[in-house]
């Protein structure tokens, strides 16, 4: 999932005219302004004295720092800078690097340069880089690392650059315009090729019929063109509709996967990147990265009714692919939680249409949730539930208490005929997915295991 980011030089063509100068004799450094004072200091006393040798001593001192924020002032302008950030998604505590290039496009050289790039502060701390004389035409790259344990968009820039004279009597600071974004995904983890199919235990050929397989109505005839066989003329709908109709030709079946994200804050406590939540965030990105590498139509639904990608009636997405992925990977980053305290409206989008398999990660479900999540099964599909107990992920309560208030929810689901796996405290999703397997198809759970 690599992308890289890209700025072309950004040049700064502002500050001219005479608040340029102000700004440029603003910056004069200690020993500039020193060099000035003593300067105006010897010029008064050559006049007063009537030293016209000391007089030449003062104009050279109190002319030198203004010539040289003249000259930095025209210098700064002729600077341009740009960003390359790669790659621009990386999954929770993943590195970018991102690399800065600064080029001097003017006729004179520049001073000693100080590049400074303005990040969050949870992806470190801000890097400054010193840069020693840079050439007409001349050009300097320097790179620093990011990385970032919670996902998210961060802003990176603008680039800052302080622009220093040859004898240091002059300081000036600029910012580009050009920004990047990093996004931080959540971390997916790879998840083994078990069959959660529909069909009854033994049966099946392998993922391609597995998980709720839905496609188009395939028999649906057409006009006919030029060129088409005559043997595929669908008789009856001729007659229907008074021209030549034929068969469509047949379809490949794709199937389906809805992966359903229960983002109510109420269902949800705690933060960080051990938290029950971003653990079901995670758990819902590896789970969409699973089923694309299969070939699966997916969609991301939430608690809000909201569908990724969200093409079309039924908001799935009309093909896989990097794109799919990093669309769906991009809406995770950045979920949060809702205000939302029930699933409603998730009934309301699953009710009377086929979306395959759905695979739910669930927060906390009281007995009214719990029997709206129920109903989320459509009848004959294959539905599998991963149910946090927050309790347990908050650590504030007892392990038989809390299978206590959690066992209600799962024997709800169960009964509706849901594949129910309950998840503990720091689990692997992988194992989790396996046990869900086995779940499925009548197993009893392997030592240590009770369902929950």
């Amino acid at each position: 999932m690599e992308a890289g980011g890209t700025h072309r030089p950004d040049q700064d063509q502002d500050g001219a005219g005479g608040g340029g100068i102000r700004a440029a004799l603003a910056g004069l450094t200690t020993r500039g302004r020193s060099f000035l004072a003593a300067g105006i200091a010897a010029a008064v006393c050559a006049y007063v004295l009537g030293q016209g040798d000391l007089l030449r001593v003062g104009l050279l001192l109190g002319v030198l720092p203004p010539a040289c924020a003249a000259v930095l002032h025209r210098t700064r302008h002729r600077v341009a800078g740009g960003r390359r950030l790669s790659p621009a998604r990386v999954p929770a505590a993943g590195e970018a690097r991102v690399h800065l290039r600064v080029e001097n496009v003017s006729r004179l050289p520049t001073g000693l340069l100080m590049l400074q790039d303005r990040v969050p502060y949870v992806l470190g701390p801000r890097p400054r880089f010193v840069l020693d004389r840079v050439e007409p035409g001349g050009s300097r790259e320097v790179s620093y690392r990011v990385r970032s344990d919670l996902r998210g968009r961060y802003p990176l820039g603008p680039l800052q650059l302080r622009l220093t004279d040859p004898f240091g009597m002059c300081e000036l600071t600029r910012s580009f315009s050009a920004e990047d974004t990093l996004t931080v995904v959540p971390r997916v983890e790879a998840l083994p090729p078990v069959r959660l199919s529909g069909d009854s235990r033994g049966r099946g050929d392998g993922l391609r019929r597995a998980l709720a397989l839905a496609g188009d109505d395939d028999v649906i005839p057409r006009g006919y063109r030029h060129g088409d066989d005559l043997r595929r003329v669908h008789w009856r709908s001729t007659a229907r509709h008074g021209e030549l109709m034929v068969r469509r030709e047949e379809q490949p079946r794709r199937a389906r996967c809805t992966v359903l994200l229960d983002t109510r804050r109420t269902a949800f406590e705690g933060a960080g990147p051990d938290s029950a939540f971003e653990w079901a965030v995670a758990g819902a990105a590896s789970v969409l990265a699973h089923m694309l590498e299969r070939g699966f139509s997916v969609r991301l639904l939430t608690d809000t009714g909201a569908t990724v990608p969200g093409e079309g009636a039924d908001g799935f997405a009309s093909g896989g692919g990097a794109d799919t992925a990093g669309l769906l990977m991009d809406t995770l980053a950045v979920v949060g939680h809702s205000g939302r305290t029930g699933l409603s409206r998730v009934h309301d989008v699953l009710r009377g249409g086929s979306g395959g398999l759905l695979v739910a990660f669930f927060g906390d479900l009281d007995e009214e949730q719990a029997a709206v999540a129920a109903t989320l099964r459509h009848r004959g599909g294959e539905a599998v539930a991963f149910v946090l107990d927050v309790a347990e992920w908050r650590g504030d309560a007892a392990p038989d208490t809390a299978a206590a208030g959690g066992r209600e929810p799962l024997r709800r689901l169960r009964e509706a005929g849901w594949t129910v796996v309950g998840v503990p405290r720091g689990a692997a999703l992988a194992e989790l997915w396996r046990r869900a397997d086995r779940e499925r198809d009548g197993l009893a759970p392997a030592a240590g295991e009770d369902g929950r």
